[in-house]
């Protein structure tokens, strides 16, 4: 058996976008959505984390003579944001404290939505922003597929659109101008390598998936599973079931889990709220700290504090905090600048060796 743990750490890729030079440090932020507190988006700790730097010639590129628009200043231009999901997972919480912060840094009115995870809501609260006079759009869309009546409405008044955390399927520069996330199959690689570490490469694993319809779920399986097939034969994966994102969900799942496959060796979760649902489920079964090994794909506090606590063996950290990196390539692509139609972010991971002095880079 070859692990390839080390290999992979390093490995995280950027598609690059043209006209941006600058690294991005990104940070937190612990409120969410919906406080009327101003210094919400303020209350920002150094987290250590940043985005890829930003650079000509790699990729396909979009400019907005290609998409089709007029130049705009953006500091006088109104951004809509549409988040997907509600304010009580981290990721998200982090993820509009991030947007909400740079805009205010930036002087910029911005216009924001939560779909409170319904997509037909998501797709109402869009074409609501529109209306509303957004000039440019950034999107946290819930599924992959659907966006048609969206696109339709954003062409027809040549409205910029940015995705971040998940693309949609649509063709870029035409529809929407970039998707700005993590390496999803490459996540799904490095959760493989920790478990392969974790388990000594023999056992038998589960697989609690993420929500359908997107393609986050499809491609950390696809790079755990595949990784698990190259480097550790003697890792079986016997179980599969979606657990939605959800903790709760990942919880009821692991209790099924446990009760049909008793000897299971690891569990893989596609993001951490699945992972620290599972946990709770092993602790009502009598489980001790280490018996199930579990590996995460996130990077929150709670999760990382796990690893300490030795209920967690590794977490691929998915980095949340877009604003600046959207903002940026909003402020680039509508000076007329090209950028790249995928701009793929530079996220950590978490292991026993670093979980307790990095904890404080976890959101």
């Amino acid at each position: 058996m070859k692990s390839t743990a080390s290999s992979r750490r390093t490995t995280a890729r950027a598609l690059l976008a043209t006209g941006i030079l600058t690294s991005l440090a990104l940070t937190g932020c612990t409120k969410s959505e919906d406080s009327s507190d101003d210094k919400a988006t303020e209350q920002q700790a150094d987290a250590g984390q940043e985005v890829a730097s930003p650079s000509a010639g790699s990729g396909p590129s979009c400019t907005i003579d290609t998409f089709g628009g007029e130049k705009l200043d953006l500091k006088n231009a109104t951004v809509g944001f549409s988040q997907s999901e509600k304010e009580a997972n981290p990721f998200r919480i982090a993820e509009t404290a991030s947007i909400k912060a740079e805009a205010k840094k930036r002087g910029i009115k911005l216009l924001t939505a939560n779909a409170q995870s319904q997509f037909s809501k998501q797709i109402s609260d869009v074409q609501d922003l529109i209306a509303k006079g957004a000039d440019v759009l950034v999107v946290a869309p819930l599924n992959s597929d659907g966006w048609e009546p969206v696109l339709k409405t954003a062409a027809a008044k040549h409205i910029p659109i940015v995705t971040v955390d998940r693309k949609i399927n649509a063709e870029a520069c035409k529809d929407y101008v970039s998707f700005i996330g993590s390496d999803f199959v490459e996540q799904g690689k490095r959760a493989a390598d920790q478990m392969i570490e974790a388990t000594g490469g023999k056992g038998e694993i589960a697989i609690l998936l993420g929500a359908a319809g997107n393609n986050v779920t499809t491609e950390r399986t696809k790079g755990f599973v595949d990784q698990i097939k190259a480097e550790a034969p003697g890792l079986k994966v016997v179980f599969q079931q979606t657990g939605e994102f959800a903790r709760e969900k990942g919880q009821s799942v692991t209790e099924n889990l446990i009760q049909s496959k008793p000897g299971i060796k690891g569990i893989y979760a596609e993001n951490d709220e699945m992972g620290l649902g599972a946990v709770n489920a092993l602790k009502g079964a009598g489980k001790k700290a280490g018996d199930v090994k579990i590996v995460t794909i996130d990077g929150t506090r709670n999760a990382v504090q796990g690893i300490v606590d030795g209920w967690i063996s590794g977490v691929v950290e998915s980095n949340p905090r877009f604003g600046p990196l959207a903002f940026q390539t909003l402020d680039s692509f509508t000076k007329g600048d090209e950028v790249a139609q995928d701009i793929v972010i530079k996220d950590t991971e978490y292991t026993e060796a670093n979980a307790e002095s990095d904890i404080a880079k976890a959101y």
